[in-house]
């Protein structure tokens, strides 16, 4: 049986799924993070809360996620964190 995620590597699947194709619409970030529409909508209104991630709506009615400056920010500290943790074996 596969491990549960933790809160925080949802998280870094989420912007890692928005960092990876610059904008993304919601229905394929949906299928990307692998979590039921209910879950996925709690999690992206928390990332918006706090400033992780936008939403925007072009012209076209075109509706797309994208990553903010402190989205790409905890990124790079998670990565950080990830390599300490594997560097000690934990």
């Amino acid at each position: 049986m596969a491990k549960k995620r933790e809160r925080l590597e949802v998280i870094r699947d989420i912007l890692k799924s928005i960092n990876a194709s610059r904008q993304i619409k919601p229905t394929r970030l949906l299928y990307a993070s692998n979590l039921s529409p209910q879950m996925f909508k709690e999690y992206v209104n928390e990332l918006l809360n706090k400033g992780f991630i936008k939403f925007e709506i072009d012209k076209k009615e075109k509706k797309t996620f994208s990553l903010t400056p402190r989205g790409q920010e905890f990124l790079q500290e998670y990565k950080i964190i990830e390599n300490f943790v594997e560097n000690f074996g934990l």
